[in-house]
């Protein structure tokens, strides 16, 4: 038996992990400080983070990339005077030249090397997503509740309402027919309100299948084009090897024509620019409470417009019903479009800065699509 078991090792020799690969191959940002601050190693996602290569960075002091008052800095600060592991989540790195970024950090003291530090830093972004996308359903079904309720107390006393206004007005002075006519326009606003809440009740399952997500963005830019978005010049930039979408073509018609009114209304004045395109992300996968699968999303649908952007108050509430920045607008569009990605699995985010709106939406593929994969 050691024989065979001599013979086997023979045959399959211990395989010699390389370190350097290891590290390279984890999705964290993993940065080595040494006693002075500065950058001694960094893996392959920290040169992303940094926006440099390990060349550019590795001499470097940490102070060029992260700002002295920086959380980052207090963290290392209390690793080498307490001689332990610190956790920080939530924060927030912000440079001209890395851009934003929100991480959940950790910083660990390397025994041997006194003075040094290890950093890894986990992007924040796919968790955040799944967060919000969980406070959109769950304000989607407020809205359920709330539709239900109000087509049954409401709808039926304004139906008495405006039928009563409309027997008054036979027999009205032009005056008096004016204030039936305002009582009966309300009653039908009101009415009509109601019903576009009804949207978010509890449909039996959707019919779905394989969508071609270029097709569906097409008829949404004609749509535009002869209507609402007649001012505006539209830019496609499509990948064409994307594979189907699975979902319902008529309900993603709906959510992409709600998302390009918003943009064709922002960008009103003369050279305004909306820009649609797709991407396919390789690997994203979500872990969505609920599901014992990993959710993989790599569909991802954009539409950008030049306008003046989104107010910074209500960007973290933007799909959540009755939110508006529109004068006259009930704030429900975009918590309907919020609903019907969540009913396809999928989750949608938007970021806005002055001159640049982008809604991005990540969406599953077909079954036969992802299977060929």
């Amino acid at each position: 038996m050691a024989d065979a078991t001599l013979a086997l090792a023979v045959e399959r020799p211990m395989l010699r992990l390389d370190g350097e690969a290891i590290l390279n191959a984890l999705p964290s940002a993993i940065i080595v400080i040494d006693a002075d601050d500065n950058i001694v190693h960094v893996n392959g996602a920290a040169e992303q983070l940094l926006s440099g290569s390990a060349p550019q960075l590795l001499g470097q002091p940490l102070a060029t990339h992260v700002p002295a008052d920086s959380p980052v800095t207090t963290l290392i600060g209390q690793v080498r005077a307490r001689g332990i592991t610190v956790n920080e989540y939530d924060v927030t790195l912000e440079t001209p030249r890395i851009g934003k970024h929100l991480v959940n950090l950790q910083a660990t003291p390397v025994a041997e090397l006194e003075g040094h530090v290890v950093l890894a830093l986990q992007h924040r972004s796919i968790a955040e997503k799944i967060d919000r996308q969980l406070t959109h359903r769950g304000a989607a079904r407020s809205v359920t509740a709330m539709a239900a309720m109000l087509a049954h107390e409401v709808k039926n006393p304004l139906s008495s309402i405006r039928g009563a206004a409309q027997l008054l007005e036979q027999e009205a002075s032009e005056q008096d027919a004016t204030l039936t006519r305002l009582i009966r326009d309300e009653a039908d606003r009101i009415c009509d309100l109601v019903d576009r809440m009804e949207a978010f009740g509890e449909s039996p399952p959707m019919a779905r299948g394989p969508v071609n997500i270029h097709l569906v963005l097409d008829r949404v830019q004609r749509l535009a084009e002869t209507g609402f978005g007649n001012h505006v010049r539209f830019a496609a930039d499509f990948d064409p090897s994307l594979p189907p979408v699975h979902g319902n073509h008529d309900q993603l018609v709906q959510v992409f024509l709600n998302i390009v009114k918003n943009a064709c209304e922002a960008v009103a004045n003369e050279g305004g620019e909306v820009l649609l395109s797709t991407s396919y992300q390789r690997g994203v996968r979500l872990a969505v409470p609920g599901r014992e699968a990993r959710v993989h999303l790599p569909l991802m649908v954009r539409v950008c417009d030049n306008g003046p952007g989104i107010p910074d108050d209500i960007q973290a509430y933007l799909f959540d019903p009755f939110v508006t920045s529109k004068p006259g607008g009930s704030g429900l569009g975009l918590a309907l479009v919020a609903k019907i990605i969540g009913d396809h699995g999928g989750v949608i985010e938007c970021e806005s800065t002055a001159k640049r709106t982008e809604f991005r939406a990540m969406l599953p593929m077909h079954a036969a699509a992802e299977g060929a994969e």
